[in-house]
């Protein structure tokens, strides 16, 4: 069987130009190394002979740039994505080696979705995860920085987080050395902190009679396994303290350590629920 050459019209074409154009260039030479009389005319002839050739071969040209850009396109999107994965290796890193996780057991996810805009910013985004990873609802989910919310609801592939700063979300916690007793939750209850941190400023209320200070560091309280939050999270520090008015317990202005406008990557703390009742303990003098 004889196989096709895969020579056209046009390759044959392009061809015999080229023959001509070689041979026209070598008459061309040869005439003015000679000194032979009508080498204008030689010259003339020969331009009439490569003008067809340029434009036959101009489509191999434009296709070859075209194919010499492409290439540089994939190798451009190789970049970005060598310098996306390193990102966010880095980002993992940080967030594996924060006091947040040490410990913990730590799903990965990254925010592919922001809910609309409350009075405090952003109220809900959307994680990469969900139950097919093993995701559950109410579990607390943190950057590097501190904590950011917790799961409110699942799908298969994707869960979605209401931040902290929602009105809906109130979060018990300790307050500065001596650990004081307090509630965290969104501006919106008393008005106050939009002078001194805007949309970001959380409301603190102590439970019990005490002092905080400016600078005290807030963590959280912890809940019943872990669930919605587990216990020593940052929440954010104490900027300043709201004079009494006749209330019984102190209020403040927190800045929390989490910038909810800026996350990637997150994780989800995922703890187990405790299935052996607590030993007892005996009172007493030994």
């Amino acid at each position: 069987m004889t196989m096709p050459s895969g020579r056209g019209p046009a390759s044959n074409a392009r061809r015999r130009l080229l023959t001509v154009a070689v041979v026209a260039t070598l008459l061309v030479v040869g005439a003015e190394l000679v000194g032979l009389p009508g080498v204008d005319r030689i010259r003339g002839l020969s331009g009439g002979a490569l003008g067809p050739l340029e434009r036959l071969l101009a489509p191999q040209r434009d296709s070859d740039l075209a194919a010499a850009r492409a290439e540089r396109d994939r190798y451009a999107d190789i970049a970005r994505q060598a310098q996306q994965q390193a990102h966010d290796r880095a980002d993992l890193t940080a967030l594996l080696d924060a006091p947040t996780t040490d410990g913990a057991t730590v799903l990965p996810a990254h925010v592919v979705g922001i809910g609309r805009d409350g009075a405090s910013g952003p109220q809900r985004i959307t994680l990469d995860v969900g139950s097919s990873d093993g995701v559950s609802a109410d579990s607390t989910v943190v950057s590097a920085a501190g904590l950011v919310g917790r799961v409110e609801s699942i799908s298969a592939w994707t869960c979605d987080v209401v931040l902290l700063g929602s009105p809906e979300v109130v979060v018990g916690v300790r307050v500065g050395p001596d650990g004081r007793i307090g509630t965290v939750s969104a501006t919106g209850a008393l008005g106050i902190g939009s002078s001194v941190l805007g949309s970001r400023a959380l409301r603190l209320e102590l439970v019990e009679q005490g002092e905080v200070s400016v600078g005290d560091m807030v963590t959280t309280l912890g809940s019943v396994d872990g669930r919605p939050f587990v216990a020593g999270v940052e929440v954010g520090r104490v900027t300043s303290v709201e004079p009494l008015r006749g209330r019984a317990t102190t209020t403040a202005v927190v800045e929390p350590t989490v910038d909810l406008g800026s996350l990637g990557l997150v994780g989800i703390l995922q703890t187990a629920p405790r299935t052996q009742p607590r030993p007892a303990a005996t009172g007493g003098t030994p």
